[in-house]
């Protein structure tokens, strides 16, 4: 009994004493400033013993850099909820003074000059915490580490700085850093208590690990499509590190993980130096686990193959990424298969990894800026062999689209070129006012070539993430990688076009559906109670040719004046970077403006359904469209509302990619369906509504085998079974309002799902369908390429009054996918017309 006693007592013990001192997480050898203040005498609180608010996070380090002159301090913007961007630059008194020169020194020889040597030049490491908001020790770290590099009075501190530029970005991602620790701190118990069943450990939906509109933001460090993606990446090119870490948490049950990853995964372009100096580095963690007696592991489990991750594109652009995975005490402790796992303990770690790579570059400093010098260097003498002088990209009807991809390659510091006139290259038109050309000879070749290639073969069948991102597919743009620099005008950045009303009209205008700001513009009429008219036929007037779904709007029987409907318009054209066309008359090439063949739109009122079921990135990217893209009012309804919610006030319902709701919320959609709404499910909903009875579909499942494959790589086996996210083409029926505003008659679509339909009978019914080749780039195994054959990724099934439309594909995946956007704005805009 006395040793069962004394067993249960270790636990309670641990749980209840206070969080360990400063001495637990630094060095023991180390003298400190007593002039500059700890973290807890900012913060009012120990590391480790409350998670970090942002607020706080930037009282502390506001305050470090006021009293220490190894820091400078910058905010480089603000989140979508209004945090700043923080940035520290920490190093030597002597080098900040002097930031500047060394920064241009240290950029230009990744320009094409001569080596100037390393002898005198500093190592450049950015050092980033905690991108995903609830895998919070690294940001809690940050603060460790930062005060001791700023207060250590030791020499190898010194030293360090002196040849040494740290970049330091305490807090990647602050919103959901901000709402990860008001979780975590609002549950936490005095007596602190470690069964992972307690509610400190499971946050409520959508939880803290992604920003404001719920994007994982380790996904966008190479589309570059949020707020603080964009503050980092400006500050990656304009310093160029040699190093860049990551520091991230995984599974309770897991240690600690640093790169390299899987040998076999990582990306082709990535020169194997990289993976060698990485690994190098990784001896530098592994002595410093070694030392603190923690456990540890590398080349498992994840991979450095797609370059919009943060430890893997630094990769193709002249530096080591370096990933940091801490089993996550996802609160302050909690029980695990190595033990008992303390926040504090989890914050340590991280300090040891950031301590340990600080170490690697010193020591590796004239290595590191000698492979950078290389890199580059390489890359022109690879770019300059190249038959091909460019890629030229555009669309030939739709500015604006091809001005966001400009814009991707522009923040990259990738060379633009308009072009001089007009040009036609393998059947593709590539006007001089919509395309642009991008020369292949410039220093980030290799990024660029990484932006663009097409690529079907690969070393492994498993990713850790997608296997292809094509951006001009993504784009759904014209593309050739043919282009000559003859064809090429000055240099440029990229403007979006500006709109206009081309003339005043007292009988009609037509805005043209091609622009992908043309439901932002119609929703501007709608919210200006202006009637408006869609075209179900093509149609020319006074030499101009509209295609299907232009939009027409009768000056005539309005609720306005002639005036006042072209001021409405003037500013719906400016707004939305289009041109809207006035006409003097009714008659034209095709159906007459009064024809029947012009069918009056009605407003959509849209509900998108979130909470615990729904997948969050899903409902994330459909939110971000209608709200900073389109400015279309989305009523954002939890599941739990659903039930008690008056439904009625919606014609239009978007059910995202669920992992299943419930059978209340079956009924209650259904009989909404029936009464005349419009329900938009994408993936995964579609085999929920399945099972419940309300959108029948037959489905094409593989029916392989596993033969000859040994327990051992059975895992192996199932993952190459699935799709994690490749590029498919599928042909369109241009006449379907679903696919109206599209010029060609093949779309490149974003597939990550194994759900296959089958084709209706009647070919009508199948305005998008998978070709006979479809993959265009990524990786699909031989059995699910036969699959998608000629299947579906487009289905509407009618109940009632109403109608189910179901996509098996995300058309707006992580902002990017601009391409297929359109095809989600007319199932909601044109929902009465097919």
């Amino acid at each position: 009994m006395k040793l069962q006693l004394f067993l249960l007592w270790i636990p309670l013990f641990i749980c209840a004493q206070q969080a360990p001192q400063l001495d637990y997480y630094l060095p023991n050898s180390t003298d400190y400033n007593s002039e500059i203040s700890t973290p807890e005498s900012v913060i009012g609180h120990q590391v480790g013993e409350w998670h970090i608010t942002h607020d706080k996070l930037l009282q502390y380090f506001q305050t470090l850099a006021s009293e220490s002159d190894r820091i400078k301090l910058e905010n480089r913007g603000v989140t979508f909820e209004g945090r700043p961007l923080i940035l520290l630059t920490i190093s030597d008194p002597n080098n900040l003074k002097k930031l500047e020169k060394i920064r241009t020194a240290h950029v230009q020889a990744t320009e094409g000059n001569d080596f100037m040597g390393t002898a005198d030049r500093p190592v450049v490491v950015y050092q980033g915490f905690s991108i995903h908001g609830n895998e919070a020790s690294g940001s809690n770290a940050a603060l460790l580490l930062a005060y001791h590099l700023a207060a250590s009075e030791s020499l190898e501190v010194k030293t360090l700085l002196k040849n040494t530029v740290i970049l330091f970005d305490p807090a990647l991602n602050p919103d959901g850093l901000q709402r990860f620790a008001h979780w975590a701190n609002t549950n936490k118990n005095i007596n602190l208590n470690p069964d992972p069943n307690d509610r400190e450990y499971h946050e409520d939906w959508p939880g803290g690990r992604t920003n404001h509109y719920w994007f994982d933001m380790n996904r966008d460090w190479l589309p570059v499509q949020l707020p603080e993606s964009r503050a980092r990446i400006n500050t990656f090119h304009r310093w160029m590190p040699n190093i860049l870490t990551d520091h991230h948490e995984m599974g309770t049950n897991s240690s600690f993980f640093f790169q390299p990853g899987i040998p076999s995964r990582t990306h082709p372009l990535t020169p194997e130096l990289n993976q060698q100096l990485t690994k190098e580095i990784g001896t530098y963690h592994a002595a410093a686990f070694d030392d603190i007696g923690s456990l540890y592991y590398s080349e498992e489990n994840y991979d450095d193959f797609y370059y919009g991750k943060g430890s893997t594109f630094p990769d193709i652009n002249g530096s080591i990424g370096i990933l940091f995975e801490q089993a996550s005490s996802r609160g302050h402790i909690q029980e695990s298969d190595n033990g008992l796992l303390t926040f504090p303990f989890t914050i340590k770690n991280q300090l040891t990894a950031g301590l340990s790579t600080l170490k690697a570059a010193l020591n590796m400093r004239e290595k590191l800026l000698q492979y950078q010098y290389d890199f580059f260097n390489n890359a022109r003498k690879e770019a300059k062999a190249l038959d091909q002088e460019a890629y030229i990209f555009g669309a030939p009807n739709d500015p604006a689209k091809a001005f966001h991809l400009a814009e991707i390659l522009e923040r990259h510091q990738i060379e633009i070129r308009a072009l001089k006139n007009d040009i036609s290259l393998g059947g593709k038109v590539y006007p001089k006012a919509s395309a642009y050309l991008v020369p292949k000879k410039q220093k980030n070749s290799r990024l660029l070539k990484a932006m663009f290639e097409r690529r079907t073969t690969f070393r492994d069948s498993l990713f850790y993430d997608i296997s292809a991102w094509t951006l001009p597919l993504a784009f759904d743009l014209n593309f050739t990688d043919k282009g000559k620099m003859k064809y090429a005008d000055q240099s440029m950045l990229p403007e979006l076009p500006q709109g206009q009303v081309s003339q005043k009209s007292d009988y009609a205008y037509i805005m043209p559906w091609s622009d992908y700001y043309s439901p932002k513009a119609l929703n501007i009429l709608f919210q200006k109670n202006v009637r408006v008219k869609m075209a179900l036929q093509p149609f020319s007037s006074r030499s101009k040719s509209f295609d299907y779904g232009s939009i027409l709007v009768p000056v005539q029987n309005q609720a306005h004046s002639s005036e006042k409907i072209h001021k409405i318009l003037e500013k719906a054209a400016k707004e939305s970077h289009l041109v809207v066309y006035g006409l003097p008359t009714g008659v034209t090439s095709g159906p007459d403006l009064g024809s029947n063949n012009f069918r009056t739109l009605t407003k959509p009122n849209i509900a998108l359904i979130v909470g615990p079921g729904i997948d969050a990135y899903d409902a994330g990217e459909i939110w971000h469209l209608m709200d900073t893209r389109y400015a279309i009012q989305t009523t954002k309804l939890n599941v739990s509302r659903l039930n008690q919610s008056r439904l009625n006030r919606y014609n239009c319902i978007i059910l995202p990619n669920t992992y299943g709701l419930d059978s209340k919320a079956a009924n209650k959609l259904k009989k909404w369906v029936e009464d005349g709404g419009t329900l938009i499910a994408y993936q995964n909903a579609l085999k929920w509504l399945k099972k419940n009875n309300i959108f029948p579909m037959e489905l094409i499942s593989t029916t392989l085998e596993a033969k000859d494959i040994n327990f051992e790589n059975r895992s192996k086996f199932k993952g190459a079974q699935g799709l994690g996210g490749a590029i498919f083409e599928a042909k369109i029926d241009r006449s379907h309002p679903i696919n109206f505003g599209y010029e060609n008659d093949n779309l490149a679509l974003f597939r990550n799902t194994t759900i296959f339909i089958k084709a209706d009978k009647n070919s009508y019914n199948n305005p998008i369908q998978y070709t006979q080749n479809p993959l265009l780039s990524g990786y699909c195994s031989k059995e699910n390429l036969e699959l998608i054959k000629n299947t579906v990724p487009f289905k509407v099934v009618r109940h009632g009054l109403g109608k189910i439309v179901g996509f098996t594909d995300n058309t707006n995946f992580r902002a990017f996918w601009y391409g297929t956007n359109k095809l989600l704005l007319n199932a909601l805009f044109f929902r009465d017309e097919y």
